[in-house]
């Protein structure tokens, strides 16, 4: 999901400003590109498995330098949880904007699911293995993991809020156990298909929630 969210904000952003790629270089400072890597290889790898020197080859930035800008992997880490968590953010931004309904703005969040239905059959979800690697550390649980999670939760809500729903932190906390139990389920028998499958159904769910409330009108 990550990937498709931060294209479209991305997207969005190029609509806005067409020549800025004419006027900006767009190639990302040495701490951006070294957040990108860890980001990339802890999806990947785990962040156990991945080493400074990993992230530092991948971001073809000297080892040396990465010191600079981060003191130890912690502070990685915890860079990029801040990071993954602003582009879940800036991507609720965008939805808001772009869909004047709620139910149209949590349905456009899991259209998106499809076409990253065979990189979570992979690797799982990027924010939900992350956070369960984090709290399993032997250094204690990443504070701020949490956050990816409640984030998209907290954000749910509020939709369904707007929807009228009374029952809006259930429903919220429903739809996203769904998607995280899906994930998880979709990479251990490595079927991209239940993602998709998964992904329709609660488009469908949102569409009769929906349809409920503006019954009861």
């Amino acid at each position: 999901m990550e990937k498709a969210l931060s294209r479209m904000v991305s997207e969005m952003t190029d609509k806005e400003t067409p020549d800025q790629s004419a006027r900006v270089d767009e190639r990302p400072v040495k701490r951006d590109r070294l957040i990108d890597a860890a980001s990339r290889l802890f999806y990947e790898r785990g962040v156990e498995r991945t080493t400074l020197a990993d992230i530092a080859a991948t971001a073809d930035v000297p080892l040396g330098n990465v010191y600079y800008y981060f003191k130890t992997k912690d502070d990685i880490v915890d860079a990029v949880v801040s990071t993954r968590i602003g582009a879940i953010e800036a991507t609720q931004a965008a939805l808001t904007n772009q869909y004047g309904a709620p139910a149209d703005r949590l349905k456009a969040l899991f259209k998106m699911l499809p076409e990253q239905a065979e990189m979570i059959s992979q690797r799982g979800c990027p924010n939900g293995s992350l956070c369960t690697e984090l709290s399993k550390r032997a250094t204690g649980p990443e504070p701020n993991s949490a956050r990816l999670m409640q984030t998209l939760i907290d954000w749910a809500e509020q939709q369904f809020q707007e929807m009228g729903r009374s029952d809006a932190h259930e429903l919220a906390i429903e739809m996203i156990t769904s998607y995280q139990g899906t994930a998880v389920l979709s990479h251990a028998i490595a079927s991209p298909d239940l993602m998709r499958r998964e992904a329709n159904r609660i488009v469908g769910w949102v569409d009769e929630l929906q349809q409920s409330v503006t019954l009861k009108v």
